[in-house]
């Protein structure tokens, strides 16, 4: 076995005792694999691209019951200059693959060069690999052998050039200018929305039977959000159908490698932008972890505090629009009255509202206002009776129960092999929370219990775990509001983005760095990082690459929302259509969480 760097002989062996790893190596022997140490909680080996296949199946067979594909995607080696005793590679397709059974993970980096950009498709072993296998083409040009619908997913059909790739301007003011609209160019954007069947793989006619086909989207209310379904249709019976995103593509990933580590932190929050500062946690801790920075313990905490009323108000606008699109009418309004207070309570701390961009690498903006514990008590005296109105007025109601029972149901393997997280996956039964299961930022100090299902996930199940959800972020707020430390709110460390303003003000030193971090960006050392956390409606992540700069070379988000929709289809065949309008409102899911 071959590590890249000599000086983490130490961490190789820890590694080696790792169960993913020491199961690889006895199947197919040291010599296969080439290690790299990260910061990350996985596992990082190197393997050809004959080897993808096999490994991939074994790891599949040998880790049941509960494994997934959890991120698929692509690097541009080809400008990165820190890669020290890493294969030669000017691309690389990285697998990233959960056990939660044994709550491990491994990420397979399999490295390509320019003249040969193909790699098998392991569509067939695991099926969420589909959507991102296509965003993977699509992002760098990197071809999937033998899969069954390589196409554009994200970008228009007639788009030239491939985003991700280092070549690909990252600012619009960097192309030539062209703004005008011609008829030729207006012809071709309507033919790429065209809807022609058989190229959506559809059939038009079976046993003499002539299907209708039904487009929704992707500007319809139950749709939530710029999100296009057409729809294979037998009478109201859906055939099968055809999830269509990319219409609110922001382009946020190439962004990251624009900015500077610490004037990203605004864009972090818009990701899935009703998450707030729940989107801002995965990006700094994993700029911490390369940074090397450990965080004050009253910042720990601030941030938690912060992110579960985050999380309360993301579940009270899901529940009530949810029950909006069954046909509950009231709770919509007398929702937004209780995410009113708690936005009051986010703005008095942050001075913002929706989009706080409140983390700092190293800590928090600014300490808690005087007053930020009655506001805090106030709000967490009014919630409780709240949350359980809605229940007694809306989830025991019978007709609703008969519009969401059994609607939209799937089972562990199901979840597992279409890569759900969050109350999708707990549902099912599986007990799962990054809070819980691989704790961040002080999690581990709190008493907090985590909802899970009978084994079922459906429509109903979904909605009554994210309102116990509620109840558990109330228990972890209550605990914030009785036992804040004292202390600093930001690091000392010389990374720590910006300074201590007090130090500023009183060392030209401090004032030099402050004015340099701040305009150029700090200077984080070369490494790679990855951090997971519990959103608002699963799994978030950021991976980062440093190579010594002041920006990221690689900013990789994985977000729950974009797996969720791939399982649309399998999950909604043989369904009516008013059963597909409550299964899209029990998914919980953002437009801007898909499509990045």
């Amino acid at each position: 076995m071959n590590s890249n760097n000599k000086d983490n002989d130490n961490n190789l062996l820890f590694r080696e005792e790792n169960y993913i790893l020491s199961s690889l190596i006895s199947k197919f022997g040291s010599s296969n694999f080439i290690v790299q140490f990260a910061y990350t909680d996985a596992v990082i080996v190197w393997i050809s691209r004959q080897k993808i296949v096999p490994i991939i199946k074994f790891l599949k067979s040998n880790l049941k019951p509960y494994v997934m594909l959890y991120d698929l995607h692509g690097i541009d080696e080809r400008l990165r200059i820190h890669r020290e005793n890493l294969p030669e590679a000017d691309f690389t397709v990285f697998y990233h693959i959960m056990s939660i059974s044994i709550n491990s993970e491994i990420i397979l980096k399999v490295p390509l060069l320019e003249k040969s950009m193909n790699v098998p498709t392991i569509t067939s072993i695991f099926m969420n690999a589909n959507w991102y296998e296509r965003e993977t083409w699509e992002m760098f040009g990197i071809k999937f052998d033998n899969h069954p619908n390589l196409t554009r997913i994200i970008m228009p059909k007639y788009w030239k050039g491939f985003p991700l790739r280092k070549e690909y301007p990252a600012r619009a003011t960097e192309f030539i200018p062209d703004f005008t609209l011609t008829k030729q160019k207006e012809d071709l954007a309507m033919k790429g929305l065209t809807f022609n069947p058989e190229e959506w793989g559809m059939k038009q006619r079976n046993n003499n039977e002539d299907f209708m086909f039904l487009n929704l989207g992707p500007n319809h209310p139950s749709v939530h959000g710029v999100f296009r379904i057409v729809l294979q249709l037998n009478g109201e019976e859906i055939v099968d159908c055809v999830p269509d995103i990319g219409y609110h593509h922001r382009g946020v990933e190439k962004m990251g490698e624009r900015q500077s580590w610490h004037s990203y932190i605004p864009y972090t929050d818009r990701v899935e932008y009703l998450g707030g500062c729940v989107n801002e946690m995965p990006y700094i801790l994993a700029v911490e972890k390369l940074a090397g920075i450990i965080v004050p313990d009253r910042a720990k905490v601030i941030r938690i505090m912060l992110s579960e009323l985050f999380r309360i108000n993301s579940h009270l606008l899901y529940v009530s629009t949810y029950l909006q699109d069954i046909g509950v009418m009231t709770p919509v309004f007398l929702a937004f009255t209780d995410r009113q207070k708690i936005y009051d309570v986010i703005e008095a701390i942050t001075g913002a509202r929706m989009h706080p961009a409140w983390f700092r690498i190293g800590g928090v903006a600014c300490d808690l206002p005087d007053n930020w514990d009655y506001l805090l008590k106030q709000c967490l005296s009014w919630l409780p009776r709240r949350i359980a109105f809605y229940i007694e007025m809306s989830l025991k109601n019978d007709i609703l129960k008969k519009r969401t029972c059994g609607i939209g149901s799937y089972g562990v393997k199901e979840a597992l092999d279409w890569g759900v997280t969050g109350a999708g996956l707990r549902a099912t039964g599986i007990d799962f929370d990054i809070r819980k299961s691989r704790p961040y930022s002080g999690y581990e100090n709190f008493d907090f219990d985590v909802p899970v299902g009978n084994g079922i996930s459906d429509c109903y199940n979904r909605v009554v775990l994210k309102v116990e959800e509620m109840y558990q972020s109330i228990r972890i707020l209550d605990q914030c509001l009785n036992n804040m430390p004292e202390g600093p709110i930001k690091s000392t460390h010389p990374l720590t983005t910006p300074p201590e303003k007090t130090y500023s003000l009183q060392h030209i030193e401090t004032l030099i760095t402050h004015f340099l971090q701040v305009s150029w960006g700090p200077v984080i050392p070369p490494n790679e990082s990855l951090q997971m956390i519990e959103a608002t409606k699963g799994i978030n992540s950021y991976y980062l690459i440093s190579d010594g700069n002041t920006m990221s070379y690689r900013t990789r988000i994985r977000t729950p929302s974009f797996p969720h929709l791939q399982q649309i289809p399998s999950v909604i065949r043989g369904s009516l259509i008013s059963d597909l309008i409550a299964y899209l409102g029990s998914i919980d899911f953002v437009m801007s969480d898909v499509d990045r």
